[in-house]
This record gives C-alpha cells, structure tokens and sequence, in this order.
C-alpha cells in the first residue's frame, strides 16, 4: 500500500469561478507515479454563490483522494482546513482620494502629539531643563526643542522599523506582531464559521 502525505495551505487567494485541485490546497509528498495526477483532482469549484471566503476542509480531501485512489493510504501533517479567499474585482482609489486620506491621518496624528505634550506640560519641562543647563530662562528653548522634536520622528521610525518599504532588520515591530495577532485571530473565527462541518456546532 503506498502511503501520500498531505499538508493543508493555511490560506490561498483564488480568482472568480476558480477550480480547486488539490495542488492548489495542499503540499503533497508520495513516491506513487500517480503523484500528477493526484496534484490534479478537483476538490472544489468557487461559484458566485461563494462569499469572500470558503474553507475547505482536510475531511473532503481524503473523501476526494479515497473515492478515486481507494487503496492510498493517507497521513495528514499541519493545518486541518484550508481558507480560501476569493478575489475581487477592485478599482484603484483615486489620487485625490489616497491624498485626502494621508491628510486627515497626519492631522489626527499631530493633534494626538500636541494633545499628548500638552497634558504632560511637557513645554513647561524643557523651559526648566533649559534652565537648569544653562541658567537662562526662556520661552522657547529652540536648543531643545529641535532636537527633541528629531528623535521623537526618528525614534517612531525605528519604533516600527520601516522607511518606507525599506527595513532596519528582521525583527517584527510591535505593530506588525499585533497585525499579526489580528489575522491570527480573524482566520480561526473563519476557519471555524465557514466551514460547513461546523454549522452543526451550537457553538
């Protein structure tokens, strides 16, 4: 009996009225010279009766491969489903859009920084610590102010560890961790929702 070993994608993106074979959904490892073919089978056909998502579970791919190759043995590695996200047909946002939108968050985010040093009196501060270095008073410490406004912009960007689409190293940012943790988050809830297998699930 030859044995074929299977891994499930965690996820894919697929066209409309796609047609899933079992390349596309899982990894697959066997010494059978019928390895091509079974790359090839069908498992699924996206309608437009499909929503954004479908899942596809490890249980119709072994009911798939035994009806067609009944003396396979099957061992299954990984992911237990494959989510599947359908395209869609997106226009491109205009310029003037993109701009108004880059606008408004720069706004919202001086607005928090302003708010953010004027409840810490943080002016208040650097006019004392002008004081204390150099025994003059003033109202605008320039010699401070400056330099610290520098390193606040500085100190944000290698926070998330980004210009632009370049990186400082390897390491994942906070922001992207919780990105991640998000996504985490959002596939389990449609892994477990949209598959067809749990909608018996009172849960």
């Amino acid at each position: 009996m030859t044995t074929v070993y299977i891994r499930m994608k965690k996820k894919i993106e697929v066209d409309q009225d796609a047609i899933l074979r079992l390349s596309d959904l899982a990894y697959i490892v066997t010494s059978s010279s019928v390895k091509q073919t079974m790359e090839k089978l069908p498992l699924y056909e996206i309608t437009k009766q499909d929503d954004q998502y479908v899942v596809i579970d490890n249980f119709h791919v072994i009911q798939s491969i035994k009806k067609h190759f009944p003396s396979m043995e099957i061992e299954l590695n990984g992911e237990t489903e494959t989510i599947v996200q359908i395209k869609e047909v997106t226009r491109r946002a205009p310029y003037f859009f993109i701009g108004f939108v880059w606008i408004i968050f720069f706004i919202g985010t001086a607005m928090t920084i302003m708010n953010f040093h004027y409840d810490v009196s943080m002016q208040e501060v650097q006019q004392k610590i002008h004081y204390i270095f150099t025994g003059i008073e003033s109202k605008h410490p320039l010699i401070i102010q400056v330099p610290y406004s520098i390193g606040l912009g500085v100190g944000m960007v290698l926070f998330l560890n980004h210009w632009f689409k370049k990186r400082f190293n390897e390491e994942p940012s906070p922001l992207e961790l919780e990105l991640f943790q998000y996504k985490k988050t959002i596939y389990e809830y449609i892994a477990h929702y949209e598959n067809e297998l749990n909608d018996d699930d009172p849960h």
